[in-house]
């Protein structure tokens, strides 16, 4: 009968090897079902971090075809429904007659029929990044956006939207480079906004106030592309409200989709239906405290959220707006730039 029994010497070391084999196999079950509970943890404590911004009630809404129009709701001081604007004196720029979806009667404007400029350009160029260094936020851009198009600009005389605003400007590369507080915190007083940049959207685009070159409420006269943007004279693409591609796919009851130039951010907050703020829900800067995610964690701070009626986004500014280099570099050597569309 043959022998199939291993030598002392062979049977001691199969013996060792099986015994390894079954304590990497029973080891490795154990840290499995050790590391369960940490990611079942982890998962609740997500869902408990997303259940924590209680669904928003507003006090009403705003019809789409019926916005109130913001003409002449420019302040000195903190109003709600205004801009507290540090310029006063226009030069009568931006579009050069009214379109048929404002109602000068009723003092409202349609966004359904508004016309936009044509063209769908992309920009596979646009370069953002957000980094944090210490206390502070650092955004570099070249003020291209990224996932939203534009409009073909200057405009084209067989454009319809030609026959309301003749933008003449190119879209241009430009060197921007912003450094925010990381924690802001709010000024003695608010303070007012200036014509130009006033913060910047998370696709890597400069936002200003909601005023025209004379005044008026830019987002209902001025004729911008599929996205809401349009160029200056300095060739600085810009929105004067949220980009329409970006407001679309923003569902949540809470979502942080830029920063103002003091530091605090800018929100998409909706309500179960869907609706966004009114002015009447927010204070003079626009803004409001609750439960955000800021900085990777729940907080309840302050911040400006984005509605469908004038301002759309800032009234004033709630901390103290930072200084940037590139606007010392206004206006460029040997002649002075005409004031931002």
């Amino acid at each position: 009968m043959a022998n199939h029994s291993f030598p002392t010497k062979e049977r001691r070391r199969y013996w060792i090897s099986f015994c390894g084999i079954a304590t990497l196999i029973i080891g490795g079950g154990a840290a499995l079902f050790l590391m369960r509970p940490r990611a079942d943890a982890i998962a609740l404590a997500s869902t408990e971090t997303a259940q924590a911004i209680e669904p928003n009630v507003w006090k009403g809404a705003i019809d789409p075809t019926a916005i109130p129009l913001g003409d002449g709701k420019i302040s000195t001081s903190p109003q709600i429904g205004y801009v507290f604007s540090c310029n006063t004196r226009f030069r009568g720029g931006g579009a050069r007659h009214a379109g048929s979806w404002i109602n000068t009667t009723n003092n409202t404007w349609n966004s359904k029929t508004k016309i936009a400029v044509e063209g769908n350009v992309e920009w596979p160029s646009a370069d953002y990044t957000e980094t944090i260094s210490g206390d502070n936020r650092i955004l570099t851009t070249n003020d291209l956006p990224q996932k939203d198009a534009t409009g073909i600009f200057p405009i084209n005389p067989d454009d319809p939207a030609y026959q309301y605003d003749t933008n003449p400007n190119e879209i241009g590369s430009q060197e921007l480079r912003y450094t925010l507080p990381l924690n802001p915190e709010p000024a003695s007083q608010p303070s007012c906004l200036p014509m130009g940049p006033i913060g910047i959207f998370k696709n890597g685009v400069v936002l200003f106030n909601a005023v025209d070159d004379s005044g008026r409420d830019a987002v209902a006269h001025e004729t911008q592309d599929l996205n809401n943007g349009h160029p200056n004279q300095q060739e600085m693409y810009h929105y004067h409200n949220l980009p329409a591609g970006m407001l679309e796919k923003v569902t949540g009851p809470s979502t942080l989709v830029g920063y103002a130039f003091d530091g605090y951010g800018i929100y998409v907050e909706r309500d179960s239906k869907g609706n966004l703020p009114t002015d009447a829900d927010l204070d003079a800067c626009h803004g409001r405290t609750s439960p955000v995610m800021w900085n990777g964690k729940l907080s309840d701070m302050y911040h400006y959220s984005v509605t469908m009626e004038y301002p759309y986004t800032l009234g004033c500014f709630q901390g103290t707006p930072v200084v940037h280099p590139h606007e010392e570099r206004r206006p460029f050597p040997g002649r002075r730039p005409p004031p931002p569309r």
